[in-house]
C-alpha cells in the first residue's frame, strides 16, 4: 500500500491517479464505481483488519465515485469523503487539498489565554449563507475586538438548511456555504487578519438521514450506552480501534488540511470511553493527534460537557485528558437568571445573586459536586484547582436562544441597563468570553432551531422539540403553541439570517462591545487572566464588586450592580480600599450616555460613602493623590477632612 495520511477515504497518490481505501469489515467483495469521467467499476484488494483499497492510474480531482459493497446494486458514498457536491446521498468527489495556495506560512495559531471566542453559524452569518459572504465581515469582527471564530458544524448534511450537529459525511464540508476552497479562503484571510478559526465537531453520533455507515460496517455503532440523539459510536468495544482512528483522523484532517486553530467537540458526556487509563481515553487521542497535526502550530480544544467534568482539561500527567476550556453552563443560567428573573426547567437551582457571580468568577463551575435538584443528584465535580482561561463564559450560544419558543436574545429578554450590565461582567470576567454571532451589536434577529428534514422526520423532529421544551413551565402553557416555528420550514430559516445594518443602527450597543473588549485586552491588570487573581464581595443582594490584583498593588475594581441603586454610606469592606496614596476614577460605566445609558455619578464619592448606580457596571482604577494631599482623622469620632500642605 502506498503512504497515506490518513487511513480512510480517496488520496491523491504520489505516482498518480487516486488510491481508495475503506474500511468495510462486514463486506466480502467492494468496488468503486466511478460517476465522472466515465462509468467504471474497479475491484479494491482486501487487506487485513477489514480494510480494502486500490489505486486507479491516472484518476484526477473531481471525479465522482461511490462504492458498490458486496456486489448489490446499491452504491454508498464514501464514509471518508472529502466533498459532497450533491449532498449526502450523492456521489462523493475527488479533492486535492493541496490545490489552494495559502499564505499563512507565518501564522503560528492560538493559545487560550486572552482569546475572545466568537460563534457563529455560516449559513445565518450572512443573506448570502457562504464562506465567501463571511469572509467579507471577517475585518469588521478583528477591528471589534474577537479574536477567535468558534464556527458550528460544517460537516455536510441533507437538506438546504441546518445548524449541522445531524453531519453525516464527516471529512465534507457541506456543500451548502461553498467548496473546500472556499473554505480554506476563509481561514486563510481570518489569519492575515488576526483571527483563529476553530470548528465544532460532533463525535458523539451522526445525523438520522444520510448515514451509510452501518453498511460498511454495524461496529461504529454501540448499544452499550444511549445518547439523546441516535446511537452512541463504539470507541471502546469489539472491533473498536479502526472507529477511534477513523474520528481521531478526523480532528487531524481538519487541522491540517483546512489550518484551522483547534476543534469545539460537542456534548463530550456522550463521547463514551470506559478506558480506565486517561493517558488511552478517546478525548486524549482527539487532542494527542490534532496537536500533532498542527505541526508546530498552536491550537485549542474547546469541549461542551454537561456533566461538568474538570478532568477533561486537566493535564494528562495529572490523569486528564489534556484538552483545553470547557464552556461554563452555571455562569449562563445564573446570568438569564438574573436577567429574566425565570427559574424554570434547568435554571431551577440558580437564583442570580451577587454570591453566585462572585463565585462563578472565582471558582469557575458553581456546582462541583453538590445537590442539584432538576435532575436529583449530584452536579460537577471538584475544579478548584481549574484555571480561569479554561473556563468560557457566556450569556448567548445556539442552543440557549434557541431554547425557547420565540428564539430572542438576550438583551430582549431584559431591561437595557442590565444588559449591558451583565455585558460588561462577562467580557471582563477572567475566565474566557464567548460572543454568539451579532450578539456584539445587540441584534435583534432571533435565532432558531431549523432543520429541512424529509416530511416523516421533520414532523418526529417538531414533536421531539415541543417534548423537549415542555419542561419550561410557560412553554408547556397551550396558548404557547402558535408561537412556535416550524423547524423545516425554509422562512424559520431565513428570519435568523443577521441584519449587518443593525451595526450602524445600533451603535451604542456596538460601541460598548468594542470598548469591553479594547479595555480587556490593553489593561493589562484585566488581561492577566492568572489563577487567583480576582477576588469579591458581596454588597447587596445584586450587587458585589470584583478586585484584580497588580504585581505593582494598582488594582483595578469592578463594580456591578443589577438590581436598584445602591447607596452604602459605610463601607466595612477591605476590597474597596484604593491603593496606597490613590483614589479611584471611573475608567468605564455601562450607564455612559454613548452606550446609550443614563450617566454616572461619582462612585466612591468619599464623605457622602459609595454610590452604586443601578442595573450597572462600572469600572474603577487608581488614580495618584496630588502630592501633599492627605487625609487625616481626628480621632474623635468626626468625619475628618481633607489638609492640603
Amino acid at each position: 500500500m502506498n503512504r497515506r495520511r490518513y487511513p480512510v477515504g480517496a488520496e491523491l497518490s504520489p505516482e498518480g491517479g487516486v488510491q481508495f481505501r475503506v474500511w468495510a469489515p462486514a463486506c466480502k467483495k467492494v468496488e468503486v464505481v466511478l460517476e465522472r469521467p466515465a462509468d467504471a467499476a474497479f475491484e479494491l484488494a482486501a487487506e487485513d483488519d477489514g480494510y480494502f483499497s486500490v489505486t486507479i492510474p491516472d484518476l484526477k480531482p473531481g471525479s465522482l465515485y461511490r462504492f458498490r459493497l458486496n456486489s448489490e446494486q446499491q452504491l454508498y458514498p464514501d464514509p471518508a469523503s472529502r466533498f459532497q457536491s450533491e449532498g449526502p446521498h450523492g456521489p462523493s468527489q475527488v479533492i486535492d487539498p493541496w490545490a489552494y495556495r495559502w499564505s499563512d506560512m507565518n501564522w503560528m495559531g492560538v493559545s487560550l489565554p486572552g482569546q475572545v471566542l466568537y460563534e457563529m453559524h455560516v449559513g445565518t452569518f450572512t443573506i448570502e449563507g457562504t464562506w465567501s459572504a463571511a469572509e467579507r465581515e471577517l475585518p469588521e469582527l478583528a477591528a471589534a475586538g474577537i479574536t477567535c471564530l468558534e464556527v458550528m458544524p460544517v460537516a455536510d448534511f441533507p437538506g438546504q438548511f441546518g445548524w449541522g450537529y445531524d453531519g453525516v459525511n464527516l471529512y465534507a464540508p457541506t456543500r451548502l456555504y461553498g467548496n473546500p476552497d472556499d473554505f480554506r479562503r476563509f481561514v486563510d484571510r481570518a489569519h492575515q487578519l488576526g483571527l483563529g478559526v476553530i470548528l465544532d465537531v460532533v463525535y458523539n453520533h451522526l445525523g438520522p438521514d444520510g448515514n451509510y455507515l452501518r453498511p460498511f460496517s454495524p461496529a461504529y455503532f454501540t448499544d452499550k450506552y444511549k445518547t439523546e440523539w441516535g446511537a452512541a459510536i463504539n470507541f471502546d468495544g469489539p472491533a473498536s480501534d479502526p472507529v477511534r482512528d477513523f474520528f481521531t483522523s478526523n480532528a487531524a484532517y481538519w487541522i491540517d488540511e483546512f489550518h484551522l486553530d483547534g476543534l469545539r467537540l460537542d456534548a463530550t458526556q456522550t463521547i463514551y470511553d470506559d478506558n480506565p487509563d486517561a493517558s488511552k481515553h478517546i478525548l486524549t487521542e482527539i487532542g494527542r493527534r490534532a496537536r500533532a497535526a498542527a505541526r508546530g502550530r498552536s491550537i485549542i480544544v474547546v469541549c461542551e460537557n454537561e456533566s461538568q467534568h474538570p478532568r477533561i482539561v486537566r493535564p494528562v500527567d495529572r490523569g486528564g485528558y489534556g484538552l483545553d476550556a470547557l464552556w461554563n453552563d452555571d455562569f449562563h443560567h445564573s446570568a438569564m437568571v438574573a436577567l429574566t428573573g425565570r427559574r424554570e426547567a434547568y435554571y431551577t437551582d440558580y437564583s442570580g445573586t451577587a454570591q453566585e457571580f462572585v463565585s462563578a468568577v472565582k471558582y469557575g463551575y458553581l456546582f462541583q459536586g453538590q445537590w442539584y435538584s432538576w435532575q436529583e443528584t449530584r452536579r460537577g465535580q471538584p475544579a478548584l484547582d481549574v484555571p480561569p482561561t479554561a473556563f468560557v463564559t457566556f450569556i448567548q450560544n445556539h442552543d440557549q436562544i434557541a431554547n425557547s419558543a420565540r428564539g430572542l436574545r438576550a438583551h430582549l429578554l431584559t431591561s437595557p441597563g442590565r444588559y449591558r450590565a451583565m455585558t460588561a461582567l462577562t467580557s471582563l470576567a477572567p475566565g474566557t468570553p464567548m460572543l454568539f454571532q451579532g450578539q456584539e451589536f445587540a441584534a435583534s434577529t432571533p435565532f432558531l432551531y431549523f432543520a429541512d428534514h424529509s416530511p416523516d422526520l421533520a414532523r418526529l423532529v417538531l414533536a421531539g422539540r415541543a417534548e423537549f421544551l415542555a419542561q419550561f413551565r410557560g412553554l408547556a402553557d397551550p396558548r404557547m403553541a402558535d408561537e412556535f416555528a416550524s423547524p423545516h420550514d425554509p422562512a424559520t430559516f431565513e428570519r435568523c439570517k443577521l441584519d449587518w445594518t443593525e451595526r450602524e443602527r445600533h451603535a451604542g450597543a456596538y460601541q460598548l462591545t468594542k470598548d469591553l473588549l479594547r479595555l480587556r485586552r490593553d489593561d493589562r491588570v484585566l488581561a492577566a487572566q492568572s489563577p487567583g487573581g480576582v477576588d469579591g464581595a458581596v454588597l447587596g443582594e445584586h450587587a458585589f464588586v470584583l478586585r484584580y490584583f497588580a504585581d505593582d498593588a494598582m488594582d483595578r475594581l469592578l463594580v456591578v450592580n443589577l438590581g436598584c441603586e445602591l447607596h452604602l454610606l459605610t463601607c466595612p469592606e477591605p476590597l474597596l480600599a484604593p491603593p496606597k496614596q490613590t483614589r479611584w476614577r471611573v475608567a468605564l460605566s455601562t450607564e455612559d450616555p454613548k452606550y446609550g445609558g443614563g450617566g454616572t455619578g461619582p462612585v466612591d464619592a468619599e464623605a457622602e460613602g459609595w454610590w452604586l448606580p443601578g442595573e450597572a457596571t462600572v469600572v474603577l482604577v487608581p488614580e495618584p493623590v496630588a502630592a501633599g494631599e492627605i487625609d487625616l482623622h481626628d480621632g474623635r469620632g468626626s468625619r475628618g477632612k481633607r489638609i492640603v500642605y
